[in-house]
């Protein structure tokens, strides 16, 4: 999820946490559990200090082992041991169970949504996304920022808000799901060019009634669509080239780190005086009839490395590499 709604999840927990009658008779211990939830919301991505080794560490490993079993263990342990620094002599087992929750919710979170996490490391490093809910859902985040407005203007007790709350966010990601496997299974009766043998995936997008749709060919092209209250419209279809460049580019550690990221990817050769430029793009994130998710590797007539990009998509910085590549 974006930072905003796990603010807003990490305040929702911290109301929550007055359903324990040991939080909710101690002001000191709610304070520590409302700073507690808070960050254990935010302290998986503290992994977006990657962007400072360059933008291929951090799509490498943005969502890995910051989101993995240990990481979730080591957040919950740190927290808890710099709270009880501070709040000394808090009840350590109530502070620690809801700051393991809250850490724990941001990784199940980010799991339902298409960008995904390594949760399951060490056991794999496979990417986990269940595409069931949008990086930023307007309905998760209103329905917290009511529950809050409710508690900060006392119009009813967090014990009561934040209980109900959690029933409406569990049942809405509930009927989501059974959303997605609905739909995902009806694709291939209501996509009158299926062939057998061809994939989808069904993408989420921040409308409640419209999913994106990507089709994995028989060729290993893909087809681009919108669906809309069970209205299947294709807009696009990707033709991914076949070259040697290509294939040369795989063995790059940037192309590397953009490959273990996503299976759905197709790579384009466009030709220079001085050389070859190889974009691959994760067909997943359309934007404007662009694909703005890209690895791009520029290399010369010997398939050599010159220079890379990793990261959404920057023309201007792309452009800039190719001059100085002709040079």
């Amino acid at each position: 999820m974006d930072t905003g709604t796990h603010l807003v999840i990490g305040l929702g927990l911290a109301g929550l946490a007055y359903v324990d009658p040991v939080v909710a008779s101690n002001p000191e211990l709610a304070t520590a559990v409302l700073i507690g939830t808070i960050v254990g919301q935010q302290a998986p991505d503290f992994d977006g200090i990657m962007r400072f080794k360059g933008s291929a560490a951090y799509i490498k490993n943005h969502r890995g082992i910051s989101h993995s079993i240990p990481a979730i263990a080591i957040w919950t342990v740190l927290i808890t041991f710099i709270l009880q620094l501070v709040f000394v002599g808090l009840p350590l087992l109530h502070l620690g169970f809801w700051v393991l929750l809250s850490v724990v919710i941001h990784v199940l979170s980010d799991m339902f949504n298409a960008y995904g996490t390594q949760a399951l490391r060490p056991f794999t490093r496979k990417w986990v996304a269940w595409n069931i809910i949008h990086i930023f859902d307007p309905v998760i985040f209103a329905t917290h920022i009511i529950a809050i407005l409710i508690w900060s203007t006392k119009l009813a007790e967090p014990a009561v808000i934040f209980p109900i709350l959690y029933i409406v966010v569990i049942a809405y990601y509930v009927t989501r799901t059974l959303q997605h496997n609905k739909w995902e299974r009806r694709l291939p009766s209501i996509d009158k060019s299926f062939v057998n043998g061809e994939q989808y995936m069904l993408i989420p997008t921040i409308h409640y009634q419209k999913w994106n749709v990507v089709k994995r060919t028989l060729d290993n092209n893909f087809t681009l669509g919108e669906l809309r209250s069970g209205w299947l419209h294709w807009v696009d279809t990707t033709r991914c080239d076949d070259h040697p460049a290509i294939e040369a580019s795989r063995s790059h550690s940037d192309i590397k780190a953009f490959l273990s990221f996503t299976p759905f990817v197709c790579a384009e050769v466009r030709h220079h005086t001085w050389g070859h430029e190889v974009r691959w793009a994760d067909v997943r994130y359309r934007h404007r009839k662009n694909y703005p998710f890209v690895a791009v590797i520029l290399m010369d007539h010997n398939l050599n490395p010159l220079d890379s990009f990793v990261g959404w998509m920057n023309e201007v910085r792309v452009e800039k590499k190719l001059r100085l590549s002709s040079l």
